[in-house]
């Protein structure tokens, strides 16, 4: 064994071993005593079979990264959220969860104090974290790691990011589609490592059912070169194979040609064989601990002890816990590189001077093209650009198109989390795809260290309301609000002009996910005089439209179609019902929720400033009325209706659409109606 293998196998042992105390100790992290009940947990939980072979492949890239060229970063990232006991392990051992829970130092009483925590380890959960190394991946479902990965490496020079994904994992339509869509992408340096273990939760994985020759067909046709790798026992000769495989791929990715390195090896080697009359190597049985009761059954109890001693701790760790010989050599080595957020463009030149384009299209291209020129800024889009009416961004460099709307969120989110803007450009009708993993990279940004990454923006063209049945659908936006998160900002811009301003403020905001529904076919200019408010407090009332004074109504606008109608409208209700109205139009949609929750969110005095102190309200939205009654929780004690969109029966022409949800003329006028005979205000 050369020398770096044989540090690679030390911090391999102390990371398992981590992992498995921390699964069924609550004593005796270093076996200094014959193990008894009482050093076990009562009630042993989370995931074993994805532990030995995580933790090969991050001890061996950690150490790749420490004698490498200081000026090239290779990032690992864990796709798994399984592998979660992995990262603390990894992390204990090498000092860098001490650095941000310092009760879990690296010596013994910190490997205690974990083993008791787990799985809670004091807010840091089981599962993989961004609070620590190899989890810049902001995710937690399956799937969007190797994306993810692609957009954190793209046009990164210097920087090799290492996915290490499981083979249940190549299953999901996102990371299959991935495969093939590095054909899209140029200057993105990615190494994936994919753990091939033979066994997803509850069945034989496909990867796993193929042989070696197959699976190399199968990376070949999707243009990558794949290295296989199998690991049966851990053995020097296996460390030194895989560590000669790695240096291989690293350079081939260097010099730009796909490379995958596949760790075949058993689902949870290394843990026990069998229990009982149940074989378990091989098995799904080894994904989860076997081990579920050591305490009180004295079979298991000593299957613990042997396995924990397999690793021969003695050799690790000194009396107190710390590193010695090999593994203190091994941790003094070992680099664990991140996604380090690249130094954002000088500002001082602002991009965002208006132009006050007339149409859609013009808009869009415009302050896109403004932002690019600064060079950290990617356009992300299904293939539907020139669809969206946005030809002028086809065939830029920085616009990239692909029909998988998971794999574009990711680049995006990757892209971003390395410091970079961005934006995905899609139909609102296909969004719904974005949900999960948004919904996941949400999620993961909250228990992040606060970075100021630039937002993650998605541009959505409502294009339902214009009689195309199959393209009806704002579910993104209702799930979004729903969510009760303040970073959440959904954008509804009445007009072209408001729609490059929504987005100028957008591309530059941090922490935001900025949802912006606008409409392709809009050509309707309003006044302007009230956009700055409408930009800084997210609603103006539009003069134009209003009486002075109380009004008896107010018509609440959210997008383009419905202030178009309301425009139409609010003469006709005037006449016909002899009432003061009011228009006040909505940028975002947050401003109806509580500013408990809500940055934007109106107070008790501007509820009375912006919608009168006893007027009846009426909303009119693109999206699902349901998401505005969320929103609203009762707030407005006053007759409230809203018109939005509810699923037609089937396909219906524009005007017939617009009358059987009511956004038009008579459905407006009949809605006022309602609520001014409700608030006994008609004359």
């Amino acid at each position: 064994m050369n020398e770096t293998s044989a540090l690679a196998d030390a911090l391999w042992r102390a990371t398992v071993y981590a992992s498995v105390c921390q699964l069924h100790l609550r004593d005796n992290v270093l076996l200094s005593q014959p193990l008894v009940a009482e050093h076990v947990k009562e009630r042993p939980s989370g995931h074993w079979g994805t532990v030995p072979g995580t933790a090969w492949a991050l001890s061996h890239v950690v150490l790749a990264a420490g004698e490498l060229d200081p000026r090239v970063d290779l990032v690992p990232l864990l796709g798994a959220g399984h592998a979660g006991v992995v990262q603390l392990a990894a992390s204990w051992v090498t000092g860098e969860l001490g650095k941000v829970r310092s009760q879990f130092s690296p010596d013994a009483q910190g490997l205690r104090r974990l083993a008791q925590a787990f799985p809670d380890s004091d807010g840091l959960g089981p599962e993989v974290t961004p609070a620590l190394p190899a989890g810049g991946f902001l995710g937690g479902r399956l799937g969007g790691c190797l994306p993810f990965a692609q957009g954190a490496a793209l046009d990164a020079p210097g920087r090799v990011v290492v996915p290490i994904i499981g083979d249940g994992e190549c299953e999901t339509p996102t990371t299959a589609a991935s495969w093939l869509g590095q054909r899209a992408l140029d200057g993105a340096s990615i190494l994936p490592i994919v753990h091939v273990n033979g066994f997803r939760m509850g069945d034989r994985s496909l990867l796993g059912a193929m042989n070696d020759s197959e699976l190399h067909a199968y990376f070949d046709g999707l243009g990558w070169t794949a290295k296989t790798i199998h690991v049966v026992t851990g053995s020097p000769q296996e460390h030194a194979d895989f560590q000669m495989a790695l240096w291989d791929a690293l350079e081939e990715t260097l010099l730009g040609r796909p490379t995958a390195l596949v760790l075949r090896c058993v689902k949870g080697w290394g843990g026990p064989a069998s229990l009982g009359n149940h074989a378990l190597r091989g098995t799904p049985g080894l994904h989860k601990t076997p081990l579920v009761s050591p305490r009180t059954e004295p079979e298991q109890l000593a299957r613990l002890g042997y396995w924990l001693a397999s690793y021969r701790p003695a050799d690790l760790f000194d009396a107190d816990g710390r590193a010695r010989g090999e593994l203190a050599e091994a941790v003094a080595t070992a680099r664990w590189c991140s996604i380090a957020p690249a130094k954002r463009p000088d500002l001082e030149e602002e991009s965002s001077a208006r132009q006050g384009a007339s149409t859609f299209s013009q808009a869009v291209t415009d302050v896109v093209k403004r932002h690019a020129s600064r060079g950290d800024f990617r356009v992300f889009s299904p293939d539907e650009l020139s669809s969206n009416r946005l030809p002028g961004l086809v065939g830029e460099r920085w616009a990239k198109e692909l029909l998988a709307e998971e794999v574009l969120l990711e680049w995006l989110a990757g892209w971003t989390a390395s410091g970079r803007r961005g934006v995905v450009i899609s139909y609102e009708a296909f969004a719904p795809l974005f949900t999960s993993g948004l919904v996941s990279h949400i999620k993961h940004r909250r228990m992040a260290e606060p970075q100021s990454l630039p937002s993650l923006n998605l541009l959505l063209t409502s294009y339902g309301w214009h009689n195309v049945h199959s393209h009806g659908d704002p579910s993104l936006a209702t799930t979004l609000l729903g969510l009760r998160v303040p970073a959440v900002r959904v954008l509804t811009p009445a007009d072209s002009v408001r729609t490059e301003a929504a987005l100028d403020e957008a591309f530059d905001s941090v922490c935001k996910v900025n949802l912006v529904v606008a409409g392709k076919h809009t050509r309707t200019a309003h006044p302007t005089a009230t956009i700055e408010e409408e930009h800084g407090r997210g609603l103006a009332t539009w003069p134009h439209l209003s009486d002075d004074g109380e009004p008896d109504l107010t018509i609440v606008t959210a997008g383009d179609i419905p202030a178009v109608v309301a425009a139409d409208a609010v003469n006709h209700v005037r006449e016909r019902h002899g009432c003061r109205v009011r228009v006040v139009n909505l940028l975002d949609l947050t401003v109806l929720g509580s500013p408990q929750v809500w940055e934007r969110g109106l107070s008790a005095g501007e509820i009375d400033r912006y919608l009168g102190t006893h007027a009846a309200v009426l909303i009119l939205t693109l999206g699902h009325p349901a998401a505005v009654w969320g929103l609203l929780a009762g707030r407005l004690r006053r007759p409230v209706d809203v018109i939005g969109w509810q699923e037609p029966p089937g396909p219906l022409p524009q005007r017939s659409l617009a009358h059987a949800l009511s956004m038009d003329r008579a459905g407006v006028e009949r809605a006022a109606g309602l609520l001014l005979g409700s608030c006994e205000a008609v004359r």
